[in-house]
């Protein structure tokens, strides 16, 4: 009898540290998936991060630049001026046009440091939307999903693949789902407009009727995805605009299937605010 009763209690044993071997070998997978997608994130944000610096050190110099140029100009004018009074030559009229002169480089003086200022935070707000941008998409597969910065202007591109069915401009299932998460982030800029392109590969379009040719398929895409824009996500149509490019912006060689994927997609640009720069080079 003892003898079973220790056997017994042996399996009782083994079962248990199975369970827990089990139990622990899930909550690591768990753990370690976890951990791959916060480094994953983490390498973005020093990407942008490094992107962000270098056009900021560019931007500096340029300011350098034009600092020590508004320097030598007054230095120039100040040596003159006093050449001229020492020698009792100067006009009043002409000492007047001087003093000017060297008012109005102040002024140059403070746009440069207006201008540094807006580019700046345009800057810092265009890091901004793209971050949230990002975190709002989550862990989408960069391939059909890619948001950049080019030049001061945010780009999101969303592959075809994610919104139509080849040769259709009638939204998949699975578009609202994309869409409806880059919506959220736009309604909450509300200073800033939008335009949705449309774009194809090179293939002659061979499938409604009504279209003609590549041109209209781009666009008829490019005006769905603005109507679910306004109408499904509330967004301010006066905000948005709608244009096709077919063919005729390609990001890779339309040789390869894999290439041709590429181009067929639909991209969201956010629009600089010019009216802001505007201003600042209007004349004081």
């Amino acid at each position: 009898m003892m003898k079973k009763v220790i056997a017994l209690a042996f399996i009782a044993i083994n079962l248990t540290a199975c369970v827990s071997t089990k139990k622990f070998n899930a909550e690591k997978l768990k753990l370690d998936a976890l951990n791959n997608e916060l480094n994953g994130n983490l390498k973005n944000c020093n990407d942008e991060k490094s992107a962000l610096a270098t056009k900021a050190k560019t931007l500096q110099d340029e300011v350098d630049l034009l600092n020590k140029q508004i320097a030598f100009m007054k230095d120039n004018n100040n040596s003159a001026l006093r050449q001229l009074q020492d020698l009792s030559v100067i006009s009043t009229k002409q000492a007047e046009s001087i003093n000017k002169s060297l008012e109005n480089i102040g002024s140059k003086d403070q746009y440069i440091q207006q201008l540094q200022s807006s580019i700046a935070r345009k800057d810092s707000l265009n890091m901004t939307l793209v971050m949230n941008l990002k975190g709002a998409i989550g862990n989408m597969d960069d391939k059909d999903i890619n948001i950049k910065v080019d030049k001061g202007v945010v780009y999101i591109d969303i592959s075809d693949k994610l919104l139509f069915n080849s040769g259709s401009y009638v939204v998949s299932a699975r578009a609202k789902e994309v869409l409806g998460k880059v919506a959220k982030v736009l309604k909450n800029q509300p200073d800033m407009e939008f335009m949705v392109e449309g774009h194809t590969d090179n293939v002659a379009y061979k499938g409604d009727a009504n279209l003609e040719d590549n041109w209209d398929l781009s666009v008829k895409r490019a005006t769905t995805i603005v109507r679910i824009l306004q109408k499904e996500y509330k967004l301010d149509p006066a905000r948005i605009s709608a244009a096709g490019r077919s063919e005729y912006k390609p990001v890779a060689d339309n040789s390869t299937p894999a290439n041709r994927a590429l181009n067929r997609r639909t991209r969201i640009i956010v629009l600089p605010q010019l009216d802001q720069f505007f201003k600042l080079l209007e004349t004081k």
